[in-house]
């Protein structure tokens, strides 16, 4: 089986499940961008991204030309200090992200990111890097149990280049893991082993945690999970729960928009600027 290498491919190898939910936002993201929106806000944004295939090369850069027409590129760190600040956020500001460390997006996403000068937190799941499709191939099929959908991973070469790049590179556990499903000391086992491979790999410290799945009550417990990342050594937990950062909301609870690389302008508009 040849690893996934375009988002036509990606989308063909989805089980009826997964094509369904495709379906639905789809429908709902066309519906919500026919609603008046609350107009467009100052606000710190997080959309991130799973996948830039080749066939998204093309969308990625249109999405960040559009960004940049509309607000700012803010570097993870930069956006967790002016979180942690207090300060007033006076601007429209964009903060990339990438979860799981697919290949593609150090092979497509990383040149357009440099080329528009932006900059983007890159969170993998340790466990899956420097893997091999052909070797590994029960490992690699396990990542979306029940689906067929092989994907190839970055290596730490890449991962270092990222760096070298002016990207960050988090956590995002070591087994892409379901935290509610863990007790305490099996979720810090995660996350420690995690930020342990990341820095022996890369040098310097592993400051950020992004959650799998990423939805409180569900994938994780927020009364809980947060703390753990904390007293791990981590400076930030993201989530996959959309919506605008304000002045004075927490590092441990970030809320992000999942983006599409080749999701149309009005989607943007729709989750980016006029929604939350």
């Amino acid at each position: 089986m040849i690893p996934v290498s375009t988002i036509a491919e990606f989308e063909g190898r989805l089980g009826p499940a997964a094509r369904l939910r495709a379906g639905l936002r789809r429908a709902a993201l066309a519906g919500l961008s026919l609603l008046p929106g609350r107009g467009r806000r100052a606000a710190l944004r997080f959309p991130y991204y799973h996948h830039v295939f080749a066939d998204e090369r093309a969308g990625f850069a249109r999405q960040l030309r559009w960004m940049r027409r509309h607000g700012e590129f803010l570097g993870w760190d930069d956006a967790i200090a002016l979180m942690r600040s207090g300060d007033p956020i006076d601007g429209r500001y964009f903060c990339l992200s990438f979860d799981d460390g697919f290949k593609s997006c150090a092979t497509h996403a990383l040149p357009i990111l440099v080329e528009h000068g932006a900059t983007a937190a890159f969170f993998v799941a340790t466990r899956f890097i420097g893997t091999d499709p052909e070797r590994d191939r029960d490992l690699l099929l396990g990542f979306y149990p029940g689906e067929t959908r092989l994907m190839e991973f970055m290596s730490w070469e890449d991962c270092r280049a990222l760096q070298a790049a002016g990207m960050v590179v988090g956590s995002h556990t070591d087994g892409h893991a379901r935290l509610s499903a863990l007790d305490a000391r099996a979720v810090a086992t995660e996350l420690t082993v995690s930020k342990a491979r990341i820095e022996a790999e890369l040098g310097g410290q592993c400051r950020h945690f992004c959650c799998p799945w990423g939805q409180p009550g569900t994938t994780f417990l927020p009364e809980r999970d947060p703390k753990i990342a904390e007293d791990c050594g981590y400076g930030s937990f993201a989530t996959t729960v959309r919506g605008p950062t304000r002045a004075g909301d927490s590092p441990f609870f970030i809320r992000r928009d999942h983006t599409l690389a080749n999701d149309p302008d009005y989607q943007l508009r729709t989750f980016l600027l006029e929604r939350g």
